[in-house]
Formats: C-alpha cells, structure tokens, sequence
C-alpha cells in the first residue's frame, strides 16, 4: 500500500465534506503486561473531517493520547479500522507510516522539545528542509505571532513563546492534520490562552484539521465538536452552534 497525501482542500463546515478525512470502526488498542490487560480503546467509532477543531476531552487514562497516537500513526491499533482519506492506516507498514507522519500530520506536545544551540528560525527551518511543500520558517513563525522573535534561541523565550515555536515547526510543512496533546498543559492561564490563539489561527487559516487534548473542560467551547472518552470508549459528542475564542473562555 503506499499512502499518497493530497493537498489540504479548502476549509469547509464537516457538514459540507462527503468523505472524512479520518474514520474509525471499532478501533481497539489492548496493552498486555504479564497477566495484566489494560483496553485503552475499547471500540472507537469516529469520523473526522476538513477544517474542524476538534476537542478530545476527558480523565486521565480515558483514552485520549492513544487515540491521538493512533490518528498520528505513532502506535497501529490492535483491531479495528482506521483510514485517512479512505487510505487503511491499520495495514501500512512502518516506512508508509513514517511516510504519512513526515508529510501529512504535525504533532504539538506538552513539552517543546526545541533544540537549544538553535534559533526559532532555525528549529522551525529543520522541518522545511525535508518536507515535500513547506512554507517559509518565517511565514510559519509570523502565523503565531513570534515575527519579532525569530531568532532568538529559546532560552531567550518565554514558555508560552517556544510553544508558539512548536506549534509553527508542526505546521511548516502545511500538514493535513495538527494533533496537539496538553499543548497548554505546563503554561500559566495567560500564556496558555496565547498558544491556544495561535492554534486557533492555524485551523483557521489553514484549513487545517486540528485535534486537541485536553483534561480542561473550559477549552470545549473553543472546537466545533468535544468529543469525551472514558474508560476507552467516546461517551458522547457534543457540537457547537458557535465557537468561543480563546481569548474569551473563562478559565
């Protein structure tokens, strides 16, 4: 199977988009340790689509960083399925899986993992220099704001600031898909709500489908969809009528 990715369309209500980007039947994730057996998913039906923000929310252990490593392709599901643009994710082997990491998604974690002997210019510029169609590192660190602090090196920046950083090296390569994990989970309620914002750009300016953990049930208001886990399974969705800026959610 080999795993072609396709230009991003333009950004559309998921009402609008026929076929999802991604979807998810009956996925299972089962981790065995000794005698132990712990479903992490536990039979996942979902459809993702072009242009949503998507908030994943739910307790610890409730299943949200493995679905979003699932999406990502950092782990394969143990049954089930799982097809991005109809394409089967859960047969690719590992060289078409890094394949579809490296071209379509971009992940931002709750840590930065910058490299400190470089610049923001130059951490972002890591990423275009190996992407098939990536936009300038000064484009992408203008798009969260950070024009005025490119190169400077990370010790010169503030927390929320080398998150920004981050965030423009996940979406440099104009990915598809940008899978966030507790991006504001280390930062102070300021500082979170700036990261939050530039995110909040990238979808929408981008178009890009943008799925974000949290634990926090005050960031909800700011996705199209919440779509909450626990013991492994979606318990309900919710769906905005109106989303709420970053920079109006009362934390």
């Amino acid at each position: 199977m080999s795993i072609v990715v396709q230009a991003p369309p333009p950004k559309a209500p998921a009402s609008c988009e026929v076929e999802p980007i991604f979807r998810a039947r009956d996925l299972r994730k089962i981790y065995v340790t000794g005698e132990v057996e712990v479903r992490a998913l536990d039979g996942v039906d979902l459809d993702l689509f072009a242009g949503e923000l998507v908030v994943l929310l739910g307790a610890s252990g409730s299943g949200k960083s493995t679905l979003l490593n699932n999406l990502g392709g950092l782990d394969v599901p143990t049954s089930g399925t799982l097809t991005y643009r109809g394409r089967d994710l859960t047969d690719a082997d590992e060289d078409e899986l890094t394949q579809f990491r490296r071209d379509a998604v971009g992940f931002v974690f709750q840590f930065y993992n910058l490299i400190p002997s470089l610049t923001a210019r130059e951490n972002v510029a890591l990423i275009t220099e190996i992407a098939p169609d990536p936009m300038a590192p000064e484009d992408a660190l203008a798009l969260v704001g950070l024009a005025d602090r490119m190169d400077h090196f990370p010790s010169q920046l503030s927390g929320g600031q080398q998150q920004r950083v981050a965030i423009a090296r996940a979406i440099a390569k104009q990915p598809e898909v940008l899978l966030c994990d507790e991006p504001t989970g280390a930062l102070d309620v300021r500082t979170g709500v700036n990261v939050l914002e530039a995110v909040e750009r990238v979808n929408r300016e981008l178009g890009t489908l943008t799925v974000l953990i949290t634990h926090n049930v005050v960031l909800a208001g700011m996705a199209d969809r919440v779509i909450h886990l626990s013991d492994g399974r979606i318990s309900h969705i919710d769906k905005n009528s109106a989303r709420v800026p970053a920079s109006s959610l009362v934390w």
